[in-house]
């Protein structure tokens, strides 16, 4: 056996197809499998299991440590995994061992770390605390920091938690800039995180920047560096009304919302990360979201590919009947004539892709956690359009779904919305280091063939823009 995604639509013994037979152990309480997907993103490789597959899972009630007893079928031995929380909460790696030739040795060796009530892990020496991401000190925040406190945002901040306390090594600011007017930036971080260990995913951070090296067991690796769009007076994404997008088509796509994407790309390429010496010879991505003006995440992804491949698409009459016409562009709008096509010169090269998702925001941290434990005091509703993969479709499919129905989480093979839905990888046709479609499997890849901008997606529900509703039970 290979290299295996752990989770279940893709794992001979998924943690759920367990007998959920007694245990002599009464703090294990049994980890249904998708919430085992929910924990295993705090693990150095996340859903990357190599002859070693995920097999019984099991938590503690204080929430304060898991683990998971995997299973080699072909050789029939046991191996056990366990993860504790550090005092400062951070998730840590105190089990890894395979041989046993029992479920119940294993499982008795899983249970010495996973004890109710036990204190948590000391800090290893030199090791500084990581800050706490919900106190502030007293200090000042921003107001879409201060939604978290409120019970309608309770699960998206037990996420934002979760992952931040994944994280390898954020940097000494990473509190206060989430605390303050850099947290859309750090939720996008966060966001990856999740994408990156999702789609299996080594996710380390050994150096100030480059944000993230993300690898794969065969040896590929790659370096990303986040960043945002920004509104020059920052905003509140979560309750803000989200202002109309321009009417015009051309406005809309190499206009200001393209502007602002060749600004921030350009102004990380001016860093040159690409000559840092643990960078040179590695892919390098530059992975984007979209926070330029209130609502803009729900209409933009047009315009960043316009700048990135300089065209677009829209509709003409034809023969009388009404198609899809590829434009090809020069220029952004504007006096400065900023060069669309950002691909097509070789100078940026050393990009070897943009990494994209248009659903990054408080609401997609709720989901997924709703999504997975299918409960919540208030109701979530999802609605928007989804892609309409009928030939010649030229409209998405409206939707508008309760997050905790089973039509919605039917919509994704795991049974829940997974964190990858959105994210969108553009290939640069020209890169000196190209980024391999492997490394993040799970993505929908955009690259150039033979002359054509192809779009090759992994999840059959793509959905092209929504809105999410949070309100009281009735």
């Amino acid at each position: 056996m290979g290299v295996a995604h752990g989770s279940l639509y893709n794992t001979r013994n998924p943690i759920s197809s367990h007998k959920k037979m007694g245990t002599a152990y009464p703090s294990m309480k049994l980890m249904p499998q998708s919430v085992f997907d929910l924990y295993a993103l705090s693990l150095p490789w996340g859903l990357s299991f190599v002859n070693q597959m995920p097999h019984t899972g099991w938590i503690t009630d204080d929430g304060r440590s898991w683990g998971v007893l995997t299973l080699d079928e072909d050789a029939n031995v046991f191996g056990c995994i366990a993860m504790r929380q550090r005092v400062d909460l951070v998730w840590t790696l105190v089990l890894e061992e395979v041989g046993f030739s029992s479920f119940n040795e294993a499982e008795r060796r899983i249970a010495v770390h996973l004890q109710e009530g036990a204190p948590r892990e000391s800090m290893p020496p030199n090791t500084a605390r990581r800050p706490n991401i919900f106190d502030s000190g007293g200090l000042p925040t921003c107001t879409l920091f201060q939604h978290l406190f409120r019970k309608s945002r309770h699960k998206a901040a037990w996420m934002i938690g979760h992952l931040y306390y994944s994280l390898p090594r954020p940097d000494d600011n990473w509190v206060r800039d989430f605390q303050t007017e850099n947290m859309h930036t750090r939720l996008w971080e966060l966001h990856l995180l999740a994408c990156f260990r999702e789609q299996g995913c080594f996710v380390s951070q050994p150096y100030r920047s480059p944000d993230f090296l993300i690898s794969r067991r065969n040896g590929e690796r790659a370096w990303v560096e986040a960043v945002t769009t920004n509104s020059p007076e920052r905003y509140d994404h979560a309750t803000t009304w989200s202002e109309q997008p321009p009417p015009d088509l051309t406005e809309r796509v190499i206009g200001q919302a393209a502007l602002r994407y060749a600004n921030t790309i350009r102004s990380k390429l001016q860093k040159q990360y690409n000559q840092l010496n643990h960078v040179k010879g590695h892919p390098f991505a530059l992975a984007i979201a979209d926070f330029h003006a209130q609502g803009s995440m729900t209409w933009s992804r047009q315009a960043l590919i316009a700048y990135l491949y300089g065209e677009y698409a829209t509709t003409q009459v034809i023969d009388g009947v009404k198609q899809l016409v590829r434009v090809n562009v020069e220029n952004l709008l504007g006096s400065k004539k900023t060069p669309a096509g950002l691909f097509r010169f070789p100078e940026n090269a050393v990009l070897s892709a943009i990494i994209f998702s248009n659903g990054c925001s408080l609401a997609k941290f709720g989901r997924v956690l709703v999504s997975i434990t299918q409960n919540d005091e208030f109701t979530n509703t999802r609605f928007g359009k989804i892609f309409n993969r009928t030939p010649g479709a030229l409209e998405g499919l409206p939707f508008c779904l309760d997050v905790t129905s089973p039509e919605y989480r039917a919509l994704w093979p795991q049974g829940y919305e997974p964190w990858s839905a959105e994210l969108e990888i553009f290939h640069n046709p020209l890169a000196e280091h190209p980024l391999s479609r492997e490394i993040l499997p799970e993505a929908t890849h955009w690259f150039v063939r033979d002359q054509e901008t192809i779009c090759e997606a992994f999840y059959e529900t793509q959905i092209l823009h929504s809105l999410t509703l949070v309100q009281p039970k009735i």
